[in-house]
């Protein structure tokens, strides 16, 4: 049985999007990962990785990234390599390899795999950008890329209720489960739909009030701390579903 082939950068990033809107701390972790693959002889050059991972290489397996987005590719993978760089996280090699751009791991790679769960924070960067709202997306998205999770779940929630106040023209002293039980009360909530049936718009205000009680209201009053990546992933899609309904209930 034949050895794997080392990850590309199309690996972890499919979509050329993704790695446009990493930071540079977010691509050195990324590149990180594929650095310690390609390292031979206890190196590796920034340009194997260009090579193997957006040109060549991926183009002799038939999957490399769109022509026009290579060069592209090849500035992020610069970027992070310098981030490594500039970190200590990668660090040159003796003598004339190192003059010739090939470095080696420093002592703090070891350290990052050691503190980061890079498997978490790639689970986290894959998770499609597209399946939040626009008014969450770009911060959210980025605090499940860093592996901020409460933060991402806090915003999120958070976005609801502002986004249900702003919708119920509701004061700012209106907050929490009691401002969602007033937006969706079933008989003179200004966000029911009263063309519903009214156990569906009871049903409506216990989502939004629990939504916020257990997602929002916590990070409000203590710390909470969300572990798994997935959970949270899944618990700011269920914030963007409600932002989309109070998108639709907003007063015109």
């Amino acid at each position: 049985m034949g050895m794997s082939r080392p990850q590309q950068l199309m690996d972890l990033f499919p979509d050329p999007d993704m790695v446009k809107d990493l930071s540079e701390e977010e691509l050195g972790f990324a590149i990180l990962h594929l650095t310690r693959q390609h390292v031979q002889n206890g190196m590796v050059h920034p340009q194997y990785l260009n090579d193997h991972g957006v040109d060549s290489d991926a183009v002799h397996r038939g999957a490399g990234y769109p022509q026009n987005r290579r060069a592209e590719m090849r500035q992020a993978i610069n970027e992070g390599w310098a981030w490594l760089e500039n970190q200590g996280f990668l660090i040159r090699a003796e003598g004339t390899n190192g003059q010739n751009g090939w470095r080696q791991l420093g002592r703090k790679a070891n350290e990052i795999r050691c503190r980061d769960d890079f498997t978490s924070y790639l689970a986290a960067a894959a998770f499609p950008k597209a399946m939040l709202h626009p008014t969450i997306a770009d911060k959210v998205w980025a605090d499940l890329c860093r592996g901020e999770l409460d933060d991402a779940v806090f915003a999120a929630f958070k976005a609801v209720e502002v986004a249900v106040r702003k919708a119920g023209g509701f004061a700012a002293a209106d907050i929490g489960t009691a401002l969602m039980r007033k937006a969706f009360d079933k008989s003179v909530g200004p966000l029911s739909d009263m063309t519903q049936p009214e156990s569906e718009r009871e049903a409506l205000a216990h989502l939004f009030a629990g939504a916020i009680g257990s997602y929002k209201n916590p990070h409000s009053h203590r710390t909470v701390t969300i572990n798994d990546p997935r959970e949270a992933q899944q618990m700011v899609v269920l914030a963007s579903h409600l932002l989309s309904i109070a998108d639709a209930r907003a007063k015109k």
